[in-house]
């Protein structure tokens, strides 16, 4: 019972901290606020499980994570080498490279915009599920068909976002190049590929989260003997929930970092945009 009220008064102390802080106008409340945030849900989490006598297997308390977490920097960092740093980022590039690449001929063929964008957006329904399996056994049980699966799972939303970006300029912006002479490729690479990259990078970050998913998801249905997938598809059936949620919070972290390194590369090339203006 003392775990409950102790983690019970933590929240008030800390929620009161925090709308004071929240009031205040302070320069660091934006950063403290939301980790003193994150430690409340912690200790209410721990206060929780330990107060109530939760089974471990069912929810390990966030110390017991911890340790697992430590005890096991190698393993966790073999299974993240394995499965971001040769599946995910490896099918990140390919699909979103591929994706702006086609994009750019969608905006200039007719056929392509009548014929692509339909089966794409029936391709994108497909269940993760379904193709990963296919995908394992056509590309081999390692880092390859990883990829493949991510190449499958990012490509139409950036696809599609890039399309929509190369159309947002307008009629008259077009005829003001057109006057200058500019050819197309001046208008592309001047007008409109500059217009387009708010919405390229709204692709590209919600493909960061996609080729994570994928590459994790994917491992499911076949991989080596290492791979974060591989890793919470048999410690599940070990029990070892601890190890399994330290692999998530892995995960989390890295998806975390993927999302902010494309956000802050989108605020340095898309400055100008009213957006980004508003952020400052």
């Amino acid at each position: 019972m003392i775990w409950i009220l102790g983690s019970l008064a933590f929240w008030a102390v800390a929620w009161w901290i925090n709308v004071r802080l929240s009031r205040s106008g302070s320069p660091v409340a934006p950063f403290v606020v939301p980790a003193l945030f994150g430690i409340t849900i912690l200790v209410l989490w721990e206060g929780m499980v330990r107060g109530l006598g939760i089974n471990p297997v069912l929810l390990p308390a966030p110390t017991a994570i911890a340790e697992t977490f430590s005890n096991n920097l190698g393993l966790l960092w073999g299974d993240l080498v394995q499965t971001v740093f040769k599946g995910a980022f490896s099918g990140y590039a390919i699909g979103c490279g591929a994706a702006i690449l086609m994009g750019i001929a969608v905006d200039r063929s007719p056929f392509l915009q009548r014929g692509l964008l339909p089966v794409g957006n029936f391709v994108a329904a497909l269940p993760i599920v379904g193709m990963a399996p296919i995908l394992v056994m056509w590309f081999g049980f390692d880092w390859e068909s990883k990829a493949a699966v991510v190449v499958v799972m990012v490509f139409f939303p950036v696809l599609v976002n890039t399309v929509a970006g190369l159309r947002d300029t307008d009629t008259m912006q077009r005829d003001l190049m057109r006057t200058y002479g500019a050819s197309y490729t001046q208008t592309l690479l001047k007008l409109r590929l500059p217009a387009a990259m708010p919405f390229i990078f709204n692709g590209l970050k919600i493909a960061t989260t996609l080729a994570l998913i994928g590459a994790i998801v994917a491992e499911f249905f076949g991989s080596p003997t290492r791979g974060m997938g591989f890793r919470i598809s048999t410690s599940v059936g070990q029990l070892a929930m601890d190890l399994v949620w330290a692999e998530i919070v892995v995960a989390a972290i890295v998806g975390s970092a993927l999302y902010g390194g494309v956000a802050f590369l989108e605020a340095r090339v898309t400055f100008w945009h009213p957006s980004q203006r508003r952020r400052a």
